[in-house]
This record gives C-alpha cells, sequence and structure tokens, in this order.
C-alpha cells in the first residue's frame, strides 16, 4: 500500500518535516541539553548515535512502516515525531470502503524533545499538526498513542490531549533499561475527534 505522504505540516510555531540525515548534528545538540527524562524514550546520544537514530528511522521509512519528521520549533530543531504502525484494512468482498492509498488507523509516536521545549506549546502543536492531517485529510477511524507504563510524565501528556486509555499491553516490546516493556495505550477514534479538537485548540489558546 501506498500511502499519500505529507511533505510538510506547518503551524504558528512548529513545522513538521520529513527527517533527514542531515538533521544529526541538530538532534545531537537537542538531546544534549538535558537527559533527565529519557529514561523511557530512545533518543540519540550524541552525533555518531543520532546518524544511526536517523538511518534506523530512514529505514523504517524505506519499509513502509514509519513517516519520521523533524520537529522544528521557533526555528530550531528540537527532536522528532512520527506517524507508525500504518493499518489498511480489509473490507469484505468489493467493498467501496476499501482505500488504496490511506490508513484506515495510525499509531502517533517516536516523540521526543530538547529539555527547553519540553512543557511548552510544542508537543502539543505537533500532536495537533499529526491528529489533524489523520483525521482530516486520510481520514482515519483511530489514531492510536502507547508509551512505557511507568512513564508518569508521558502518561499525562497523551492523556491531556483529549486521549481515552485503552489499557495495558503486558510483554510488549523492549524497554530502554533492558526490561520486556509494558505499554499503556492510548486512542482517539473519529467520533471523538471534534472535542478532542477543540480541547487542544483550547491548550494552544492559553
Amino acid at each position: 500500500m501506498s500511502i499519500a505522504t505529507p511533505t510538510e505540516l506547518q503551524g504558528v510555531e512548529v513545522l513538521l518535516r520529513p527527517m533527514s540525515i542531515g538533521d544529526a548534528e541538530a538532534f545531537a545538540v537537542a538531546a544534549a541539553e538535558s537527559r533527565e527524562h529519557y529514561r523511557f524514550n530512545p533518543v540519540p546520544d550524541g552525533l555518531a548515535d543520532a546518524r544511526r537514530y536517523i538511518e534506523r528511522a530512514l529505514r523504517q521509512r524505506d519499509d513502509g512502516r514509519r513517516m519520521p519528521f523533524t520537529v522544528v520549533w521557533r526555528n530550531r530543531v528540537v527532536g522528532s515525531t512520527s506517524y507508525s504502525e500504518f493499518q489498511p484494512w480489509e473490507w469484505s468482498g468489493a467493498s467501496r470502503m476499501q482505500r488504496l492509498n490511506q490508513p484506515d488507523a495510525v499509531e502517533v509516536g517516536y516523540t521526543w524533545l530538547a529539555a527547553s521545549a519540553q512543557r511548552t506549546r510544542c508537543n502539543t502543536e505537533a500532536k495537533n499538526l499529526l491528529f489533524t492531517y489523520a483525521f482530516e485529510v486520510w481520514d482515519v477511524y483511530r489514531i492510536s498513542l502507547r508509551t512505557d507504563e511507568r512513564n508518569a510524565r508521558s502518561r499525562r501528556a497523551i492523556e491531556r490531549l483529549g486521549t481515552r486509555f485503552e489499557g495495558i499491553r503486558r510483554a510488549d516490546m523492549p524497554g530502554q533499561d533492558d526490561v520486556v516493556r509494558n505499554s499503556a495505550f492510548y486512542s482517539i477514534v473519529r467520533d471523538e475527534w471534534p472535542e478532542a479538537r477543540e480541547r487542544i485548540r483550547g491548550l494552544l489558546a492559553r
């Protein structure tokens, strides 16, 4: 399935543009501001690691498994975020619901931000751009988000966007601290998007 790809997503203070290997140095600088809150997140550490991080993301992009973006906030690279877990559903028979170039559901994740961009409008605006494109251009039925069950900070950030907690998936994936991680799953479905959109707009208007 070939998914129609946004070239850039532009907000008021945030620009999401396709990740490139040329972002490695900026990623290394952004991640080095402070690593206090990166315990549960795969965040590059140093220039060589930033290059490996980007190369992996681009391989996943080429395999059709991820759509990675560089987060630019106030004209400065401050991190990254992605679409992933694209789900093109197989509808029965010759259903008119069958899609050819857009997913029925998608996940938003792989998000990390420099310390100076945390607890600002940056993450909220970035999520608003991703959610809006997924719901209003791709017309998806569901957006999912997940985080380490232990990551209370990340869970609060997800919950304030108007998502619904779905539950804990046990033994979901490797954790950053070499344990088998349980993941907390959240979602917004299409019918909930108008209310969530107003909630997010309210947060951005503060």
